[in-house]
């Protein structure tokens, strides 16, 4: 059961039940607008909170507006200066994904019930408070980018204009200016952090901000990173994937005795030091490779990854990512989970190289589909007929060849000497692997001269590492402490 909430204004306005006198109805944005106030217990101590929903409207270059973008704001009560406090944007990925992954089970104060380990229970699903909350270290604001959430395009307006690497960056930058501008928080330490394609956009966002709006970010979170642009090759990718096949094949028992024994970071450590070592030059060495060389690191792969030395062999060294998820515990007629490998499936049958479905998704979906929609009717008292898209439309979805995140962050970090960067990676993550980010962000700056700026943290768990009890209180801790690194000393 939902525990009942103190509502201190619920609205759902008047004139957006009415028709107005030209006969057309109130715009729908108006019915997602409620403010409400709460208790969570965080680390033990008690913290209220106000909540506030609503949206913000996105103008064209002559001032019209063609969008708006809904927002869940969650705000501690009681502070005498809001401006000495941090303020956190929020979102997730895709693209087209809402930002209800990180708000509803990492950062906010109320959360999707799964057990310690992060396997969904039966349903229906429950909400509960989330002692791992970062509201007690920064206010926190959640993103809709356009058609995800309650965002919309106004009728007659382009259903797609705001889909694409930089015109997304340019509506969510857009939102941020105007919200910080009207609750005066531009003296407030600002942070954005982003999941998967989120860290895109986070990235994007830095260097937009700063150039744009002379907006200064105190530091930028990516969780579960995407490649910001930075090439690694067909070989290097096949590299840098490595070790997270041996952290999924250690975690389901694959391995060897031997190997199987070791603690998960002595293996990763043997896995890492391989794929940069003989591993790479065997990639490196194509064709030309001898029969001995290949022998050896195919004996070795086989002994870090679980899979036979003869696949290894017919796969020519190269272990394709989904074949990787059909082939390793195959013999037990399972699959693993392509967002966290933890997961596992079945398919129809255990021949062929495609998997049906990712069982981690699975496992994710109907949770949170629910449970969120009740959790916004019943305790934030939002009142409206619109579906909140967990993923909206937003195909076709426009890349650009002259846009590169990467570099926008890295620019960004040059012209703010005192921007930090901050990692979360899971082991279990194939779809945003722990070790490729690494290769990303030592390779954003080839001179080095960022990389005191930029930090890990690193979670037996996966793409939703938080979703992992145990990796949501480490993870907590991490940001806390980033975030503390990243204020200024008041």
């Amino acid at each position: 059961m939902f525990k009942k909430r103190v509502c201190c204004v619920a609205v759902c306005l008047l004139l957006a039940c009415t028709l107005l006198a030209s006969g057309q109805e109130q715009p729908v944005q108006d019915q997602l607008q409620s403010k409400t106030r709460h208790t969570v217990r965080i680390g033990g101590q008690a913290l209220n909170y106000t909540v506030s929903t609503g949206t913000l409207p996105i103008r064209d270059e002559k001032g019209e507006q063609d969008a708006f973008i809904f927002y869940i704001a969650y705000i501690k009560e009681g502070v005498s200066d809001p401006e000495s406090r941090p303020l956190m944007f929020s979102f997730n990925g895709g693209p087209g994904s809402s930002s209800v992954w990180m708000h509803m089970a990492f950062l906010g104060p109320r959360m999707i019930r799964y057990d310690d380990q992060g396997f969904m229970l039966q349903p229906p699903y429950e909400v509960v408070d989330n002692e791992f909350s970062i509201l007690d270290a920064t206010d926190i604001v959640f993103i809709d980018p356009v058609a995800t959430g309650y965002s919309r395009m106004l009728p007659q307006k382009p259903l797609h204009k705001y889909h694409g690497v930089l015109e997304d960056i340019q509506s969510v930058s857009e939102f941020i200016r105007l919200y910080v501008t009207r609750n005066e928080r531009w003296g407030s330490p600002k942070f954005v952090i982003g999941e998967s394609y989120g860290t895109t956009r986070a990235s994007g966002l830095t260097g937009y901000l700063l150039s744009a709006h002379r907006m200064y970010i105190n530091g930028t979170i990516l969780v579960s990173m995407t490649g910001l642009g930075v090439e690694k090759g067909t070989d290097m990718s096949y590299m840098v994937i490595l070790p997270h096949y041996a952290a999924t094949a250690w975690y389901h028992k694959a391995l060897s005795p031997e190997m199987q024994s070791k603690p998960l970071r002595e293996v990763l450590d043997e896995a890492e030091a391989f794929a940069t070592g003989d591993f790479a030059l065997a990639l490196n060495k194509g064709g030309w490779l001898s029969q001995a060389e290949r022998d050896a690191v195919a004996a070795n792969m086989a002994r870090l990854t679980g899979l036979s030395v003869d696949y290894i062999k017919n796969s020519n060294l190269r272990i394709d990512r989904q074949r990787f998820r059909k082939e390793l515990l195959r013999s037990r007629g399972l699959t693993v989970g392509r967002l966290d490998s933890r997961y596992t499936g079945t398919d129809r049958d255990s021949a062929g190289e495609d998997i049906e479905f990712d069982p981690a998704m699975a496992h994710w979906n109907g949770p949170f589909t629910g449970a969120v929609n009740r959790y916004f009717t019943e305790e934030l008292k939002i009142s409206t007929d619109m579906p909140y898209n967990i993923f909206g439309n937003v195909r076709p979805w426009k890349g650009r060849q002259d846009v590169n995140v990467g570099e926008m962050l890295r620019r960004a970090m040059n012209e703010n000497p005192f921007l930090k960067v901050f990692v979360l990676e899971g082991y279990y993550d194939a779809a945003c692997d722990y070790f490729g980010a690494q290769y990303t962000m030592s390779h954003l700056d080839l001179a080095g001269n960022l990389k005191d700026r930029i930090s890990f943290g690193f979670y037996e768990s996966g793409h939703m590492m938080y979703i992992h009890k145990p990796s949501l209180a480490k993870a907590k801790q991490d940001l806390v402490e980033f975030i503390r690194s990243a204020c200024p000393d008041r």
